[in-house]
């Protein structure tokens, strides 16, 4: 069986959120992505099903631009 998570990067949780001075956006400039800690425990459910033999493979999957590689 293959195993597949889908994963989200989000904004670290110890990172506090700032605003465009406008008002119109979050100002992601020098701010610290993660993954979402749902997401992680999803990961590492599947890593647990792939050593304990009952998945053959983990797929880890996330949709977004190419920064989206640093967190897998």
């Amino acid at each position: 069986m293959k195993v597949l998570v889908a994963v989200k990067r989000v904004i670290d949780y110890n990172v506090k959120v700032r605003v465009k001075s406008d008002n119109t956006d979050v100002d992601l400039a020098n701010v610290k992505m993660a993954l979402n800690p749902f997401c992680e425990i999803a990961v590492e459910e599947a890593v647990r099903l792939k050593e304990a033999g009952t998945a053959s493979e983990v797929v880890v999957v996330s949709i977004g631009p190419k920064a989206c590689q640093e967190q897998i």
